[in-house]
């Protein structure tokens, strides 16, 4: 075994992103699939809804998640100014402040304080972003790079169940596009998580509950309705 880790912290924004535009693609394109098709509509029918749903969705997510995380490069920003302006107007305070929170995790006030003036005559900033605000570098929000991955894979995952209903019309359509949707929701769920570092099997099965749920629900939405549009 070897004794160096990779870890996988520095994943986590655009992980996120990914997984939750390509679980919400499947899960909601297959859904409005399958809600459809309950209600007995013509395959031509389910088939534009279901691009419709890809499309609408991918841009959904793209204006969602730049405005979301928008917000919050917004907020890490302001914290960022606030600091560069206690650093000018007050150093000793905020050598201070940073030898205190170098104390709290264990050092002695003595080392505690060179390493405050050290880190701080290196980058003075980065050490109060980093230690004071926590803001790591590789964990700040990146607005664009969330709406691009998230589109993207939104667009892949809503892709597959149209494909399944687009080479599948009649009475079988509803089980192919529920069954192959909770293979692919249970491959991204193991996926996600080896590239988290988790257990395979737990990510693979949350979400395929969340699937199974979505899209039973959405199939008794269907037969609520049950007309032939």
């Amino acid at each position: 075994m070897s004794r160096y880790k990779t870890h996988r912290s520095h994943r986590t924004g655009w992980l996120r992103a990914a997984v939750l535009g390509a679980n919400d693609g499947i899960v909601s394109t297959a859904s409005l699939i399958i809600g459809v098709a309950s209600a007995r509509a013509m395959h031509a029918d389910i088939l534009i809804a279901g691009a419709a749903g890809l499309v609408a969705g991918a841009m959904s997510m793209a204006a969602g998640e730049y405005v979301s995380v928008s917000s919050q490069s917004d907020t890490e920003k302001a914290d960022l100014e606030i600091e560069k302006d206690s650093l000018k107007n007050d150093f000793e305070f905020e050598l201070k402040e940073l030898a205190n929170i170098y104390e709290k995790r264990g050092l002695d006030s003595n080392l505690a304080r060179q390493v405050a003036e050290q880190l701080m005559a290196y980058d003075a900033l980065g050490a109060h972003a980093r230690d004071e605000l926590g803001l790591a570098e590789n964990a700040r929000a990146r607005p664009i790079q969330a709406a691009l991955f998230s589109a993207s894979t939104f667009t892949i995952g809503a892709a597959l169940p149209l494909l399944v209903a687009w080479n599948m019309a009649g009475s079988q359509l509803i089980l192919a596009v529920a069954v192959s949707s909770l293979v692919f929701l249970a491959t991204l769920g193991a996926m996600a998580a080896r590239a988290g570092g988790a257990v395979m099997s737990i990510g693979a099965i949350r979400v395929t509950f969340w699937g199974t749920l979505a899209m039973s629900l959405t199939a008794a939405v269907g037969r609520l309705f049950d007309v032939t549009v």
